[in-house]
């Protein structure tokens, strides 16, 4: 996997994936920044998020449940001195669908945390991560 990071002007910088994807990062103006864009310690939390929603969605229909919807709501805390990690990350989902089963929702969400989410993993060797989930009915069959 390959990623570019490319300074654009102030503190404003371009990322591209190594699939062709770009996204811009800047920081705020105190800290020279225009605010252009995302932070990049937002990125690693959308990126974890991201992660997370993938796999939780991939497990439930791999589970043949009619899922529609997965919004993750993150939280997270950072250190107050340099290095600035994340110390304290809680993510909760909301899961919408149609007749899903609770325990298939908590299995999935403990298998990306436990198994299958790196980004997750990763920020866990300086983070203690929580979850909790919503299961929201859509009330009909489609799916």
């Amino acid at each position: 996997m390959k990623a570019r990071v490319k300074w654009v002007e102030a503190m404003t910088f371009v990322g591209e994936s190594g699939s062709g994807h770009s996204v811009v990062m800047d920081g705020a103006a105190e800290s020279g920044g225009r605010d252009l864009g995302v932070r990049p310690m937002e990125m690693l939390l959308l990126g974890m998020g991201g992660c997370t929603a993938f796999d939780v969605v991939l497990i439930l229909r791999k589970a043949r449940q009619q899922v529609s919807d997965c919004v993750l709501d993150i939280e997270a805390e950072r250190a107050d001195t340099d290095p600035k990690v994340f110390t304290r990350i809680h993510v909760h989902f909301a899961v919408t669908g149609h007749g899903l089963s609770d325990k298939q929702v908590a299995r999935a969400v403990e298998l990306s945390a436990e198994k299958y989410c790196s980004a997750s993993i990763m920020l866990g060797k300086t983070a203690t991560i929580t979850h909790d989930y919503e299961i929201v009915d859509s009330g009909s069959g489609a799916g």
